[in-house]
């Protein structure tokens, strides 16, 4: 997502916000997008720590990018933008190869927080991560 305020602003209003820089070197694609869910993948090659696992940094990239996600489009109704302030994940097993698939879903949406679940799953349906994400909602800076 672009700093520049007026970027922002345009972005909320033409429906376009993007994931950054990082969710892009990371392989991260979403697939689908609203303030009540946010699905999206990635590739476990070019993420893994030393031992080929998938790294347990990166699943938090991916859960925090999909929450972030819900949580901007939930809080550009009150003209504002989502800021991650607390995130925890428990690492159930590993993936080594393939991609992963992160569906988050809302488990609070109010004015100054947001709140999201995000299960990350293997290419065969098998739970990798949980993680939960709060979003603080804060007005956008004056240009």
């Amino acid at each position: 997502m672009s700093t520049d305020i007026e970027s922002l602003r345009t972005q909320f209003d033409e429906g376009t916000i993007t994931m950054g820089a990082l969710a892009d070197r990371m392989g991260i694609e979403v697939t689908e997008a609203s303030a009540d869910r946010v699905v999206g993948r990635m590739p476990v090659q070019g993420n893994e720590q030393p031992f080929g696992l998938l790294h347990g940094g990166a699943s938090c990239v991916l859960a925090e990018s999909l929450g972030s996600i819900g949580s901007t489009i939930h809080a550009s109704q009150f003209g504002r933008v989502a800021v991650g302030i607390e995130i925890n994940a428990t690492h159930h097993r590993s993936a080594t190869e393939g991609h992963v698939t992160g569906v988050a879903t809302p488990v609070h949406l109010g004015r100054t927080l947001a709140t999201w679940d995000i299960t990350i799953t293997d290419e065969n349906g098998t739970k990798v991560c949980t993680s939960r994400l709060t979003c603080m909602l804060r007005e956008l800076p004056s240009s």
